[in-house]
């Protein structure tokens, strides 16, 4: 499971939010469950795209830091 507030990085494209793999989010609250996530996902210039609930097989946990352009 990934924390509050914890970076994520989104596994499949989701085209309806004009999400695609590998782009990255926030985790700001989950389910009672933790069987889904709500997620910010961001530009890489720090822009909110979306915020919008994920299933946890639809992210994995990011690296603490960003790789290198």
């Amino acid at each position: 499971m990934i924390a509050q507030y914890e970076s994520c990085i989104l596994t499949t494209d989701l085209p309806q939010y004009d999400l695609r793999a590998g782009d990255r989010g926030v985790v700001v609250d989950f389910t009672s469950d933790g069987e889904a996530y709500i997620v910010e996902f961001f530009t890489p210039e720090g822009e909110t795209i979306d915020v919008i609930f994920v299933e946890q097989d639809q992210v994995r946990p990011a690296p603490e830091t960003m790789p290198a352009d």
